[in-house]
């Protein structure tokens, strides 16, 4: 959970720099940008499930490793 807050810390770092936010506006902005990446995750797990070995070869991921990815909770990176 530490590297998630990282990373969305790191995403928000620009706008830090520029003028600090009013905290209600951070919040949402954090809600927004976790969201975000939640459903990419999402989405690019579902698909990676769906593609053909050959398709796996490809991208150089082995069957065993793309299901580990797949089956993975979203909210995991």
């Amino acid at each position: 959970m530490s590297q998630s807050r990282a990373l969305i810390s790191q995403d928000l770092a620009f706008l830090d720099a520029q003028r600090p936010m009013p905290i209600l506006a951070t919040l949402a902005v954090r809600v927004a940008v976790t969201s975000s990446k939640w459903a990419t995750r999402y989405r690019t797990r579902r698909t990676l499930h769906t593609l053909d070995p050959h398709l796996l070869r490809d991208i150089g991921v082995t069957p065993d490793a793309a299901d580990i990815e797949a089956n993975k909770r979203f909210w995991r990176a």
